[in-house]
């Protein structure tokens, strides 16, 4: 299962969204939260989404650890991606997208993730943690390389608090073969398999240059990236 979710994490409105997905696992949930995107930001901000991360799960009944994986030196440690291995649910949270892709391609630490998201496990996505699980993300200039996760996509995360001029420029970049993805806050859309769901308090917008459709939770969104 992928996660992705437009911004919110670790707060109270998503909590009934995180329950939904550790209680997909079947198994007892194993959680490593990441504070990988905000490696830039200071000492103060990666405590801060450290430890929220972990007050967060901790709340919810999940066993809960951060890893100080901050840059691309920690993203190659081996003693870091086997602590992820050890896991079931790992969860990106925000900061600079491309800094976020940058740290961790060709890592230890990404194929560790990748090895739990092809294990059935959960990874689950913030903002620029969500970013990156798309064909492209928006960088300058222009559209930038990201992971592919879901092929044929870019996801624009905070869609209900983002100008709509901002919008339509990502748009105007990748109608011409690709989907924009538009999350709103509170809101993830969760990949599982061939099945796309909305879940939270928001919706999630589908646009591309055949249509442009929005839709919330509960609702199933057709296959992406076709």
């Amino acid at each position: 299962m992928l996660a992705l979710v437009g911004s919110g994490e670790y707060l109270p409105p998503m909590d009934p969204v995180d329950r939904q997905l550790m209680d997909r696992l079947g198994e007892a949930p194993s959680v490593v939260c990441l504070p990988t995107a905000a490696g830039q930001e200071g000492e103060e901000r990666i405590r801060y989404w450290s430890d929220l991360g972990e007050q967060h799960f901790a709340r919810l009944g999940a066993k809960v650890q951060s890893l100080p994986i901050i840059d691309r030196a920690g993203a190659l440690e081996t003693r870091w991606a086997e602590r992820i291995a050890e896991a079931n649910f790992v969860y990106l949270s925000g900061g600079r997208p491309d800094y976020l892709h940058r740290t961790l391609e060709g890592t230890p630490v990404w194929q560790a993730i990748l090895d739990i998201h092809q294990r059935g496990g959960v990874v689950a996505g913030c903002s620029a943690g969500a970013m990156i699980m798309g064909a492209r993300l928006l960088g300058f200039p222009g559209l930038q390389p990201a992971f592919g996760l879901i092929p044929g996509v870019v996801i624009v995360p905070h869609f209900d608090e983002i100008p709509a001029v901002f919008v339509k420029t990502v748009h105007y970049l990748a109608a011409r073969d690709k989907t924009v993805v538009g999350i709103e806050g509170n809101t993830a859309l969760v990949v599982d398999q061939d099945r796309q769901e909305v879940l939270g308090n928001g919706g999630v917008t589908i646009w591309n240059h055949r249509e442009r459709a929005r839709y919330s939770a509960g609702q199933f969104i057709p296959r992406l990236g076709s």
